[in-house]
């Protein structure tokens, strides 16, 4: 199969993706509002491998979008359900595809964290989707593999109100999403007890600490606590945005002798791994990593958020989030951030001065294609926030049963055998790139509904190749065309593509 998405997301911007979806209870005969999470997750293969032989939407009535509350709230079939799940049937399957789910090996998703197995590589990363105990274990339940758990601190935490703010994207969701959210406000004494009964009741679970302290002395007692309390493992945070003041957090990612010095002291103190979460608030990752390795980290964590400011409003004149007329810089996360965390873990993944070390990915995972990517740049766990607290703890099934069709159909037995096959064509450097040949656009007429918007790019953001006629027909004029592919990503109706012939011009 091809692995890109059957059906624009744009077709699925009347979905709101409910709790519970009335569509699923009105229909009885398939889940359709699982069906169109996993539509809009990039799950559409896998969720055609569920569908009944017969489809049973032929004919139909569509009680699903008469209950739908959108369609009820708008009083109109705003959400095609009927129509999306149609085109699950589709999908065109290869000959060598998988074509039954009793053929998926879900066994090809164990993973380990510096040694320790997990039982898929998803893990929630340190905020508030992990800080309680109700929380990690509704997680558990859902099928992720472990948490790490909200920064653990000896010192107290008081939050502010609103603490978020958000740069809206589709499906009135986020792209981009700010916090000014600090640590644990539970006490340590608490959060050993969390820990205690959590690994009572998921033994088979992995719970990583994440702890931050305030000098040495603090930072081994911490680590020595959790390991008692059943951390199987220490994610030491010199990374959070949030806890700049007297030291802490990103100061600490910044400054190598500091992380080198405190990965030592919690190291020294504990038996257990040791991760050290870094910022991504640096020209360049590798120095701090470098020092945690010195300190005997036994892996490293990236990215943390970025410092941010998501947006300044234009009538009071302060900054989001507003707290009593006032703003601070806080962390961004987000889909948004994705290519800035995938430049660091090939950035990490590249660093022979860090082999050895277990990489622990996250920022801007959203779906199981975001996970592979992540895997193929070299991290052997992923960790996820931002899209939990966009769509909850379910999006694990669709992580999860993507992941292991990709791989499947690839030949992966083991998340181990994928990581790290991306960085061979990768490089941090341009300087590499041959430059003495040209791919040139290729357009499809029969999608091209002749808007233009290609040859408005084109002139003042390109190289003038290309004209709209006015039968509103797009030309390309090979002598000025540079193979720049501005015009495929500016399509609206994805009317051109590459035609992945490398020409060497005249």
């Amino acid at each position: 199969m091809s692995f890109q998405k059957l059906i624009s997301r744009s077709a699925m911007l009347g979905c709101i993706l409910c709790k519970d979806p009335p569509c699923s209870q009105a229909c009885g005969k398939i889940d359709c509002g699982k069906l169109l999470r996993s539509i809009w997750f990039e799950n559409e293969e896998f969720a055609s491998l569920t569908l009944p032989e017969n489809n049973p939407c032929l004919g139909c009535p569509a009680p699903c979008e008469k209950s739908c509350v959108k369609n009820k709230a708008t009083g109109a079939d705003s959400v095609k359900i009927r129509k999306l799940l149609e085109a699950l049937y589709t999908v065109k399957k290869d000959p060598h595809d998988i074509e039954n789910i009793e053929d998926i090996d879900f066994s090809c998703l164990k993973s380990d964290i510096c040694g320790i197995p997990v039982e898929n590589p998803f893990l929630l990363s340190s905020s508030v989707v992990a800080s309680t105990y109700d929380m990690c274990a509704r997680a558990f339940e859902a099928g992720w593999a472990g948490v790490c758990f909200k920064t653990i601190c000896n010192f107290p935490i008081h939050e502010c109100s609103p603490r978020f703010s958000a740069l809206e994207g589709d499906n009135n969701s986020f792209t981009g999403f700010k916090n000014i959210e600090q640590l644990s406000d539970h006490s340590v004494e608490e959060n050993m007890t969390i820990f205690t009964e959590l690994k009572k009741n998921y033994p088979d679970k992995f719970i990583l600490a994440s702890i931050m302290g305030q000098n040495e002395k603090e930072w081994g007692i911490l680590a020595k606590k959790c390991q008692d309390a059943g951390a199987d493992a220490i994610e030491l945070n010199f990374s959070c945005p949030n806890m700049a003041d007297g030291g802490l957090g990103s100061d600490i990612g910044q400054v190598p002798e500091l992380v080198e010095r405190f990965t030592r002291a919690a190291k020294s103190a504990c038996s257990i791994p040791v991760i050290a979460k870094l910022t991504p608030n640096v020209a360049n990752m590798s120095p701090a990593a470098e020092a945690a390795k010195k300190g005997g980290a036994d892996g490293i964590a990236a990215i943390n958020t970025i410092k941010s400011i998501t947006g300044v409003n234009l009538h009071t004149y302060v900054s989001q989030p507003s707290v009593h007329g006032k703003s601070a810089l806080g962390g961004y996360s987000g889909a948004a951030v994705k290519p800035i965390a995938l430049r660091f873990i090939a950035e990490l993944g590249l660093n022979k001065k860090l082999d050895g070390l277990h990489i622990t990915g996250m920022g801007g995972i959203e779906n199981w294609t975001d996970a592979a990517e992540f895997i193929l740049l070299g991290s052997g766990s992923l960790q996820v926030t931002t899209a939990v607290m966009k769509y909850g703890y379910r999006i694990i099934d669709d992580l999860k049963t993507g992941l292991a069709l990709y791989m499947n159909q690839k030949g992966f037995k083991s998340v181990s055998q994928m990581k790290g096959l991306g960085l061979d064509s990768f490089y941090l450097s341009t300087d590499v790139l041959e430059r003495d040949s040209i791919i040139y656009p290729k357009f499809d007429s029969k999608k091209c509904v002749g808007c233009g918007r290609c040859s408005v790019s084109c002139a003042d953001g390109g190289h003038q190749a290309l004209e709209l006629t006015p039968e509103r027909k797009i030309l390309l004029n090979a002598k000025k065309c540079v193979g720049c592919h501005l015009c495929i990503l500016v399509c609206p109706q994805k009317a051109i593509s590459s035609s992945g012939k490398r020409i060497q011009p005249k």
